[in-house]
Formats: structure tokens, C-alpha cells, sequence
């Protein structure tokens, strides 16, 4: 027993004392799109490279435009290796959590959106309870497994993860929602008392993925429920995830 207590002491503390605002350097993150002017539609590599179909080149009288859909990103860092110009770089911050679908569109010479929850959440700014629903998407829940690892620590937070959705303020969804799991995630959200809001973890929760527009209709959750926060990513770092769920508790911030 001895023995052990001064093995953990010597351990130190292991838990982050605050969420790291961005990646460390050589990290892949999610692409951005950076200074250099684009080429054009002359080059089309980072479009062509794609496997979602997440980047638009659009031509205008003026320049052209890159369109980069970060809710359909896989974060497979093709385009970043394939731009010619740099045009595409890789972003290393990790408070990407969103509350519009359309703030994940971004496009040259944007700038970051104000993030504001739609809802009056006052009343979850001291501790907020999560039902998790897991649609198929393996890889983001073991990053919301690691939230609550002694790194991370989600609960020290105020953030509870819920057996129940009776018991449950957020909905967290990961996965792409394939058609068997319409029916189950929609009575999960009934179940839930209001106020609740939803969270789509993930490029599969968001959009689909590469499994979108399929058979299996896994078009993320959106077809299927009000979304109120998006975090993207495949998967998402687990200090985004904990990034969302601070955002779902005190309502707005940048």
C-alpha cells in the first residue's frame, strides 16, 4: 500500500489545469484556409484530392473564392499536402465548436463567427447532464471516452454524462445516424425535458460523412432533429468536445 501511495505522488498531477486552446505544432488539425491567393480553378488540387467533396472553387470578377466545408472535412490533411500554393494550411485550434451549420462554411477572407446559443441556457451555467447516443462511429467515441480520463477530466466541468435521456440536458450524438437509428435517436430526444439542446459530435454527426447520401440514407442528425451545437472533426480532439459542451453551458462566447 505504501508502496502505491508513493508511486501516485510521484506521479504529479496529470490533469491539464486548463483546456489547451490549440494543437501542438506538426499536429494535424482540421484544414483553414490560409493567406496565399488561390490559383484558381486552373489547379483544382485541393478539390480534386477530397474524399468528401468539402472544398468549392469559386471564380469571381475580383478573385477567386476557396469554400471550405469544415462540417464535411475528415481532416485527412490531402488538401493541406496538395495545395501548390498554400493556399490550404492546417489550423491547429481546437475551439471549433459552432452553433450554426453555416459558420462551418468558410471561405476566403472570413472571419470567425460569434458563437451564440439560440436557446436561454441560464440555467445550465452551473452543471449540465448528457445523454451520449452512439450512431456507428467508433473513433469519436473513444475521444469522449478520454474526455473523462484523468487528463481531460470532463466532470470537473460540472458536465455529467447520463444513463437516461429523462435525466439528460444534451443530447450528445456521434455517428452518422444511419435509417435504423432514426426512429430510436427521435424517441431518446422526446424523452428528454426542456429546455435540451443537441450536439452533433463529429463529421459523421454533422453531415454524414462519407457515408452520406448512401443506402443507409446516414446523412448525419440534422435531417432528423434540431441541431444547437456542431463540433467538427474526424473525430473531434477530445478538448473540443469538452469545447461544446462549455459553449452549451454558458451560451455565447468566441
Amino acid at each position: 500500500m505504501f508502496k502505491l501511495l508513493a508511486y501516485l505522488l510521484s506521479t504529479g498531477t496529470a490533469t491539464n489545469t486548463e483546456p489547451d486552446p490549440q494543437l501542438p505544432t506538426g499536429v494535424i488539425g482540421l484544414p483553414m484556409i490560409g493567406s496565399m491567393p488561390c490559383i484558381g480553378p486552373t489547379c483544382s488540387q485541393c478539390k480534386n484530392v477530397c474524399p468528401t467533396d468539402a472544398i468549392e472553387i469559386n471564380e469571381t470578377a475580383s478573385a477567386t473564392k476557396i469554400e471550405l466545408d469544415l462540417g464535411s472535412c475528415i481532416g485527412c490533411a490531402m488538401c493541406t499536402r496538395g495545395c501548390p500554393e498554400g493556399s490550404i494550411v492546417n489550423d491547429n485550434r481546437l475551439r471549433t465548436a459552432r452553433t450554426d451549420r453555416n459558420d462551418l462554411v468558410v471561405m476566403s477572407g472570413d472571419a470567425s463567427p460569434l458563437r451564440k446559443l439560440g436557446k436561454d441556457n441560464r440555467i445550465f451555467r452551473k452543471s449540465i447532464s448528457v445523454r451520449v447516443v452512439s450512431t456507428g462511429c467508433s473513433a469519436c467515441d473513444l475521444e469522449l471516452s478520454a474526455c473523462s480520463n484523468p487528463v481531460f477530466d470532463l466532470e470537473r466541468f460540472g458536465i455529467h454524462v447520463v444513463a437516461s435521456p429523462r435525466f439528460a440536458d444534451v443530447l450528445l450524438v456521434t455517428g452518422p445516424v444511419p435509417k435504423a437509428m432514426h426512429a430510436p435517436l427521435k424517441s431518446c430526444f422526446e424523452a428528454m425535458a426542456e429546455p435540451r439542446i443537441v450536439m452533433a459530435v463529429g463529421t459523421c454527426a454533422i453531415s454524414g460523412g462519407v457515408h452520406k447520401n448512401g443506402y443507409a440514407e446516414a446523412n448525419g442528425v440534422t435531417p432528423i432533429l434540431p441541431v444547437d451545437i456542431f463540433v467538427p472533426g474526424c473525430p473531434p480532439h477530445p478538448w473540443s468536445i469538452v469545447d461544446g459542451l462549455k459553449l452549451a453551458m454558458s451560451g455565447a462566447d468566441r
